[in-house]
């Protein structure tokens, strides 16, 4: 597509107006997706120079948007090929990139502040806008979206890697069948049903004539054919399976031939203690890994309480306690002498706990991985750490996508739940959806309640 541009001049001079659709984007989209320079195909693309000085102070962290603010940047730079990026510089898409360094404060309607990054970076759109551009704001950012539709301004979320949340794969299905079916499924003949499933996809088969009748299954791709869990009543590290989808989880955690696994579920469902009793199992009894990895995104409730004083093993040891409290449990149920026998699991070096910041870079063979709180990443840290797996490695992801703390992420958008669809058809993966909390009366009903 062949963009042309015309020039409108105000008091502060003349500047190109972009023709055709115009995106101008927020920095936080450029911070949440590097290549989102990449993701408009044909369409234009305006930064302004508030964008450009808040990736600069961005640019000097050692997190993920610090990164990505480096890369941006360079992106940028390398788009330029000797021409002003003012006037506007081609992209591979065959759009134009342009960056506004003026003033556009003038546009602003009186009463708002003009100080204020977000404000300039809209009064740009007004001032494209009142130019004849066709303009659309994107911003990760809700009050931002906010003060634009209030401007008369088209906004958006950025909508790229972004699943549809109400109708994302559970990683189980319940389905009715003849009699002879499970009858057959109970004699070990192999069963097949006409319905579509994802690899490792868990059934559960009812009797037409009496649905009490029910055997649990996992689809396999390979034959095509539903066979009985293999490890579904397992009791890992003396752990029971209290409902279907802990059975359907446990197949998955402790099946050799699947190296992913995610599990979404509220609070008290029992993703961290399934997956850190199937790790205790395979590393600790049967001696199939290495060690457990664990791992969460240091993303704080609420108000953050500072830097932390010692070592990173202490500085982590306040972020982990919601995984040593688990292990605590598992070690000794009775919690008399728990914290002793976890120190010595962290000690021997069965258990070892990471923050996310650190596994860039590493190469992780032969360990048990577990990411909890995954909901909290984006999806370019998700593939960051899952890339980090090496030879027979297994990683698991668990979270709860509707408690997300990083203010740029929700349901639809952040990293475990884009794993879940984009590795859905792959026969490496599993995936179950944990519906309902054991962990008391009362968690549940604040889970469910709150």
């Amino acid at each position: 597509m062949e963009v042309n541009t015309s020039h409108w001049v105000d008091d502060q001079g003349s500047i190109p107006t972009p023709t055709g659709r115009t995106f101008l984007l927020d920095t936080n989209v450029l911070l949440h997706d590097a290549d989102s320079l990449n993701a408009f195909e044909e369409h234009n693309i305006v930064l302004t120079v508030d964008v450009l000085e808040e990736l600069d102070r961005f640019k000097r962290g050692n997190d993920e948007r610090g990164r990505n603010a480096r890369r941006v940047i360079r992106a940028i730079d390398s788009h330029r090929d000797g021409k002003p990026l003012s006037k506007g510089v081609d992209l591979p898409g065959g759009g134009k990139l342009y960056v506004f360094v003026k003033s556009f404060t003038d546009f602003l309607p009186k009463g708002m502040d003009k100080s204020q990054p977000d404000n300039r970076i809209l009064a740009a759109a007004c001032a494209l806008v009142k130019a004849g551009a066709e303009v659309l704001f994107v911003t990760k950012d809700i009050n931002a979206r906010v003060k634009a539709d209030a401007l008369g301004i088209q906004a958006q979320d950025y909508l790229n890697r972004v699943v549809n949340f109400d109708e994302l794969y559970t990683g189980w299905s319940e389905h009715e069948v003849p009699d002879e079916t499970i009858d057959k499924f109970y004699k070990g003949e192999p069963v097949r049903i006409d319905v579509e499933c994802c690899p490792n996809e868990c059934v559960l088969l009812k009797a037409a004539s009496n649905p009490k009748q029910s055997a649990r299954g996992i689809f396999r791709a390979d034959s095509g054919i539903i066979e009985p869990l293999q490890f579904g009543d397992s009791h890992p590290w003396g752990l029971t399976a209290r409902n279907l989808q802990q059975h359907f989880a446990l197949e998955l955690l402790l099946r050799p031939d699947i190296q992913l696994v995610t599990m979404l579920g509220q609070a008290g469902t029992g993703k961290t203690l399934l997956a850190l009793a199937a790790g205790l199992q395979l590393v600790a009894e049967e001696k199939r890994y290495r060690r457990i990895m664990v791992s969460r995104p240091i993303m704080p409730l609420g108000k953050d309480i500072g830097y932390l004083p010692g070592s990173k093993e202490e500085k982590l040891a306040s972020w982990m306690q919601p995984v040593s409290d688990n292990l605590q449990y598992l070690v000794d149920p009775n919690l008399e002498h728990s914290g002793d026998k976890v120190q010595y699991l962290y000690d021997t070096g069965v258990v070892e706990a990471e923050a996310v910041t650190y596994i860039r870079g590493r190469s992780l063979p032969k360990l048990f991985i577990i990411i909890d709180e995954a909901q909290n990443l984006t999806p370019h840290e998700v593939k960051t750490v899952v890339s980090r797996a090496g030879e027979d490695a297994k990683v698991i992801l668990t979270g709860d996508a509707y408690q997300i703390d990083n203010p740029y992420l929700d349901a639809s958008s952040n990293g475990l739940t884009y794993v879940v669809e984009r590795f859905k058809n792959e026969a490496i993966h599993g995936h179950i959806t944990l519906a309902k909390s054991e962990r008391s009366q009362l968690a549940s009903l604040a889970a469910t309640l709150l």
